[in-house]
């Protein structure tokens, strides 16, 4: 996990792939198409995997309970909708800040 201070993207990368970034947290690989070069938007695209994939394993987990899972499913969503929030305001802020809880974790490598 990252404890330290989250990274400073160039100002310039920022304004090159801003809305690339914002979109990865829709299509996660769109940055890997459209800016692999990018630290900024690769960085966001990481963000959107890991989103997604919690998301998936989320739902599925809790949907295989029964009864109970009909309380955690809608809360874990929630919970997802707000960090999918959070992703998409970092990009468009221009901020490299890893989303709490699932954030530390790294699947695609940043130039």
């Amino acid at each position: 996990m990252n404890n330290g201070p989250p990274e400073s993207p160039q100002p310039e990368d920022v304004r090159l792939n801003q809305w690339i970034a914002i979109a990865a947290y829709l299509l996660f690989f769109v940055p890997l198409l459209a800016a692999p070069q990018s630290r900024f938007a690769m960085f966001h695209a990481n963000q959107g995997l890991v989103l997604l994939l919690t998301s998936i394993a989320a739902n599925l987990v809790l949907g295989l309970l029964p009864l109970i899972g009909l309380l955690l499913v809608p809360l874990a969503n929630l919970g997802l909708l707000v960090l999918f929030i959070m992703g998409i305001l970092n990009a468009v802020n221009g901020w490299m800040k890893p989303l709490p809880i699932i954030g530390g974790l790294s699947l695609i490598k940043t130039p």
